[in-house]
């Protein structure tokens, strides 16, 4: 028998419903996995005893008949959801010792509908990173090699963590977070499928805020079916947070029927970047050829607004975080730095962040202030925010022309080695998420699916953005574009 932790959820959930097996077998095979995968780094605060627990509860529930589709599914947290009772710290130092009196809204739905929760996941710090190398507990691996080269790679960032647990089957699924690619980039670095929802679709309460206004939760998994699935079950209206939608959720997996004959595809001429590499431009290509061949019609579009994105995310994002992580002072909870004789309040603060925050979000930090700041504010924060608008309107009037979904690249390139951006300049880092931001920005939905290797052997993604609310239909595009791409590869085991 196959073993049970390289399942998807579809399979093991259907497994579950025929009693060929149980969610406690289910579980201690992943468990049994994250303690083989020390090496990867994906893992920080396993919860061993919350996951038995609640696979025998998720078995009780199945020989009762009362099995919502995730009941005994076991999958990891990123560390940026707080858990009750679990260490919740966004992979800060600032946070460490913090455990939640309470459960996100999220992880709460995920646990209502008996899915069984291994532990939390590494993370960039606060979500800040393209590569995972920000984290306090260290950089997450890639399963993933190029070729015979044992140099260890990024599984990308912000949720690089979920992906390296998906990809090397330690869970059947993961939850993160996307505030300018963290699920999609992760996602097309390690060869599984990641969607951020439309901007409200899922309650950002108990969440950790980076930036309030673009973060959104989604689901990491090893299929667009399991990613049907697990969207459903995160989904919903939160009164406790003000940006939920109070909209009806749609039953997501009965909408795949792969069948996209007569939608409009676009193609955005401005994602055609100056030095992108051949192999992601015949990715792209071949990707519009097999939606051609599954039926839908393709059409060249104009995103104009486009080449403003990086840098109008890159003001908004840090203004937000900026006033978000004004919270980390030393005084109510998390670390505080030990003080001298005869320091103040000030001096409090000022030690606490300096040793609490890592280099990328003390830059993030002061970036934010700065454009915050009175001299700065209309010049940055208010321009960006009326260039938002601008890109937002670019998508609105695509979609007015009857375009029913955009495909583009996922990232510039396939993953890279840790170390090997050390010393580059923090720009060409944030370049990784050139073809992903303009959908926080804009608050659509966006999927990225595997596609294809490049000639290293390593895992490239396609995405696909969709109209808002429309998660449904985007997923049977990229149920669709699956199946005609057929990526099966695997990670070698090597650790």
């Amino acid at each position: 028998m196959t073993e049970l932790n390289t399942l998807g959820l579809a399979e093991a959930r259907d497994l579950l419903r025929k009693g060929e097996t149980t969610s406690v077998e289910l579980t201690e095979a992943c468990l049994k996995a994250i303690e083989d995968a020390g090496a990867l780094n994906a893992f920080v605060h396993k919860t061993p005893e919350i996951a038995m627990e609640r696979a025998q509860a998720a078995d009780t529930r199945i020989k009762a008949g009362d099995a919502p589709a995730m009941c005994g599914l076991p999958v990891g947290i990123k560390d940026l959801f707080c858990t009750k009772g679990v260490e919740s710290q966004a992979a800060s130092a600032i946070l460490e010792g913090f455990k939640p009196e309470y459960e996100s809204t999220v992880s709460q739905q995920l646990a209502d509908a008996g899915a069984v929760m291994l532990g939390k996941l590494n993370m960039d710090e606060f979500a800040m990173g393209s590569s995972n190398e920000t984290s306090t507990y260290g950089n997450v691996v890639n399963p993933w090699r190029r070729g015979n080269d044992d140099a260890p790679l990024t599984p990308g960032g912000s949720s690089g963590g979920s992906a390296s647990a998906v990809a090397a089957d330690l869970c059947l699924a993961a939850i993160g977070t996307d505030t300018g690619g963290s699920i999609r980039q992760p996602a097309a670095f390690t060869g599984i499928t990641g969607i951020k929802p439309t901007y409200g679709r899922c309650s950002r309460w108990g969440i950790i805020a980076f930036a309030s206004s673009l973060d959104q939760a989604g689901p990491m998994t090893k299929s667009v079916h399991d990613a049907a699935i697990m969207l459903e079950a995160m989904c919903g209206h939160d009164p406790k947070d003000s940006t939920s939608a109070d909209l009806a959720v749609p039953d997501f997996e009965a909408m795949l029927t792969g069948d996209i004959k007569g939608k409009k595809i676009g193609i955005p001429r401005e994602y055609r970047m100056e030095g992108m590499p051949a192999e992601i431009e015949q990715l792209w290509a071949d990707g519009t050829e097999m939606l051609k061949a599954a039926g839908a019609e393709i059409v060249d579009i104009s995103l104009p607004h486009t080449k403003y994105a990086l840098p109008a995310y890159y003001v908004i994002a840090p203004a937000e975080a900026s006033s978000n992580l004004a919270r980390y002072d030393g005084v109510r909870y998390g670390h505080r730095a030990q003080l001298a004789q005869g320091d103040g309040i000030t001096e409090m603060y000022e030690k606490t962040r300096a040793e609490g925050f890592g280099h990328e979000v003390q830059r993030r930090v002061m970036i934010g202030t700065y454009v915050l700041s009175a001299g700065f504010y209309d010049a940055y924060y208010n321009r960006a925010r009326r260039v938002r608008t601008l890109i937002k309107k670019d998508f609105e009037d695509v979609f007015a022309q009857g375009i029913d979904a955009i495909l583009t690249p996922a990232t510039p390139s396939a993953a890279f080695g840790l170390g090997e951006m050390t010393d580059a300049d923090p720009v060409q880092m944030y370049l990784n998420d050139v073809f992903t931001v303009t959908v926080n920005l804009a608050g659509l939905p966006g999927i990225s699916v595997p596609a294809g290797l490049d000639k290293q052997g390593l895992p490239l993604g396609l995405q696909l953005i969709g109209r808002p609310w429309e998660e449904g239909d985007l997923l049977n595009t990229a149920y669709a574009l699956e199946a005609a791409a057929g990526f099966v590869a695997k990670a070698g085991k090597w650790w």
